[in-house]
């Protein structure tokens, strides 16, 4: 978005002191307007995409769990073969 006079509209918004004090960083360390930065922020954000992020990253965790089962699976097995192996020897 091309931010010039003649296409902006002053709108009031109320932000946390927390809010405040990162949006004056992040101008400071920019070198832009602390307006700009919200500008930038609202046309960055896109609450679709950050279903698409959970979703894949749900599909991960999923994966990652069931592998970590089944290696826990055939780990258990081994000991309680070794285990048994050990009892036998008694």
């Amino acid at each position: 978005m091309s931010a010039t006079a003649g296409n902006l509209i002053r709108k009031q918004i109320m932000l946390s002191v927390g809010n405040i004090e990162k949006l004056e960083q992040l101008s400071k360390d920019r070198g832009t307007s602390a307006a700009e930065i919200v500008r930038l922020s609202i046309d960055s954000y896109n609450p679709e995409s950050v279903d698409i992020e959970e979703t894949e990253l749900m599909e991960l965790v999923t994966q990652r769990l069931k592998e970590a089962i089944r290696e826990t699976a055939k780990t258990r097995n081994r000991l309680n073969k070794a285990l048994k192996s050990l009892e036998d020897k008694h």
